[in-house]
């Protein structure tokens, strides 16, 4: 069964190729005016307690890092193909949930008082699409579901942001709660090599 799906898996992400993200000879574009304020008014309106400096940060960091990990990453090609060749051992990082941690990580150094950092994970639960991972930054003390997903693996290292409970590709999840749901089911599937794995494993 486990053989069956990987083959489906590989069936799926190779017709997909065209359509699974940008390809940027020269690295992601740094972003457009007014992508970065819009933003930080976003984080801003998350709630009347969120900090406008920590919010112009947080939007700044968003937009701007990934660009740096994209260079780190070595990222040449759209987020299938890229993940293929870090499974093969010829790029360094890059699947979303290196994505995810580094960004997350990033941000945290800016150590909020009034935002609070989220990890979230989509597609653990179908078996036909490639599970995803995360950041969502919310308002201190908020649920993640009333957060908005930071993206960059979406797009090649061009931030994607938008409301969790509106991303038209992915159903987010909690990380815990997927890890959970991993260990009852007794691990990673390994027909998936792109998956966060369990920590521990």
């Amino acid at each position: 069964m486990r053989s069956i799906r990987a083959g489906l898996l590989a069936l799926i992400a190779g017709v997909a190729l065209v359509a699974c993200g940008p390809t940027y000879r020269d690295g992601p574009p740094a972003p457009e005016a007014g992508e970065i304020a819009a933003l930080a008014t976003a984080i801003r309106d998350l709630g009347p307690d969120v900090a406008p400096d920590e919010a112009q940060a947080a939007a700044r960091i968003a937009y701007l890092h990934p660009l740096e990990l994209a260079e780190r990453y070595r990222i040449t090609d759209p987020p299938i193909v890229h993940n293929m060749k870090v499974n093969a051992g010829t790029r360094p990082r890059g699947l979303c949930w290196h994505w995810a941690e580094d960004l997350e990580r990033r941000l945290a150094r800016e150590g909020f008082a009034t935002l609070e950092l989220h990890r979230a994970i989509a597609n653990h639960d179908k078996p036909l699409r490639i599970e995803h991972s995360t950041v969502i930054v919310s308002r201190a003390g908020a649920t993640m579901a009333s957060g908005i997903v930071l993206d960059p693996w979406r797009w090649g290292g061009r931030l994607y942001w938008g409301a969790v409970t509106e991303d038209p590709d992915y159903e987010w999840w909690p990380r815990g709660e997927v890890f959970a749901w991993k260990r009852a089911r007794e691990g990673r599937d390994a027909s998936d090599p792109s998956a966060e794995p369990l920590p521990g494993l």
